[in-house]
């Protein structure tokens, strides 16, 4: 069999003499199976050497230098009075989504788009806002932009931390909301994990979900006033809204949202302090279960690791609170302190 290398090479260089093809046509020109072919694919569409559009058997695969024009809908909004579904609805009759996207596609981009345009009427404090949506031969991309408070800052406020990096920690464990009594705070959480990428953007602060790397990055570009959230998804993706919901909101807590999982390394990457323990802890008894992601987390301090797997569990004894990717050395200072590590 062809190595991967020379098998990318055969696809890329069938693809530039063809212009498109099926994965029928790739499979029976390379004598590979069907599985071989999809995988071959699958790594090129991720590279971003190939689109596909369509779906299934009627599914063609493009160089993404010949890929078709994007589909685009435009519009400013006044935000006084606007109704997101109502603006949803006119873009998905304008790119034909019924027709373009699979259902469980569109009913994530619903749910997303509605999701993030609600956050700008209710929480932004700005008067307008910028909606661009691309319909992509492989991919579905929005952008929602305004300049109002900006979203770390309004945290930040209402809950009295000290600056808006410590708002960002608190938007990712989820259930953090300004308005608490006409919101849950779900919004942000469950779109981020239901698209391939989301990205919001405020003032000096950037925070990347990435689903297709499995990890969330934390930058700071140039400032910039307001909030600009970015969310992609691929036409093919196979993620279904309800099995999102389901790990995190699951039927042993009744489908409410009382799971939430912490990458720990975007607060920093070495912990000694109880002080640090607790600004990790803050909110987190909202929550039935928590678990600490340590990825790349590099220390953990006895006193950290005290505070939080043994003092913190012994105050909240209903709380299922476990450590999951821990390099070796922390496993044992949370084990030694009486925490779980899976």
């Amino acid at each position: 069999m062809a190595s991967s290398v020379s098998t990318r090479d055969a696809i890329l260089a069938y693809l530039d003499r063809r212009g498109s093809a099926t994965s029928t046509d790739l499979a029976d020109h390379l004598g590979l199976t069907r599985q071989a072919i999809n995988l071959h694919l699958r790594r090129l569409i991720d590279s971003g050497e190939i689109v596909k559009t369509g779906s299934t058997r009627g599914a063609k695969y493009f160089p993404a230098s010949a890929a078709p024009e994007p589909k685009v809908f435009s519009a400013q909004y006044e935000l006084q009075g606007l109704d997101e579904g109502e603006a949803y609805d006119r873009i998905a009759i304008s790119l034909n989504f019924a027709r373009q996207l699979r259902p469980n596609v569109r009913d994530i981009v619903h749910y997303a788009f509605t999701e993030m345009l609600n956050n700008a009427i209710e929480h932004s404090k700005a008067k307008r806002c910028r909606v661009d949506v691309r319909l992509e031969a492989g991919r579905l991309v929005f952008e929602v932009r305004e300049s109002g408070i900006g979203v770390f800052r309004s945290i930040a406020d209402k809950y009295r931390l000290a600056d808006e990096h410590a708002a960002l920690i608190e938007l990712v464990k989820g259930k953090t909301t300004t308005m608490p009594e006409a919101h849950s705070g779900e919004g942000i959480f469950f779109s981020a994990r239901a698209g391939d990428r989301m990205v919001i953007g405020s003032h000096g602060i950037q925070i990347e979900w990435d689903r297709i790397r499995d990890d969330v990055f934390v930058s700071e570009p140039r400032f910039r006033k307001g909030t600009t959230v970015l969310f992609e998804i691929r036409r093919d993706s196979r993620t279904r809204l309800e099995n999102v919901f389901a790990e995190f909101a699951p039927e042993e807590y009744d489908y409410q949202f009382q799971k939430t999982r912490v990458l720990v390394k975007l607060l920093q990457r070495d912990y000694v302090s109880r002080s640090e323990a607790k600004r990790l802890l803050l909110n987190l008894d909202k929550f039935s279960e928590v678990e600490l992601d340590l990825r790349d987390v590099k220390h953990l301090g006895q006193g950290f690791a005290d505070e939080v797997f043994r003092v913190f569990a012994s105050h909240h004894p209903d709380i299922h609170l476990r450590a999951i990717n821990a390099n070796k050395s922390i496993a044992a200072m949370i084990r030694h302190v009486g925490g779980t590590v899976s």
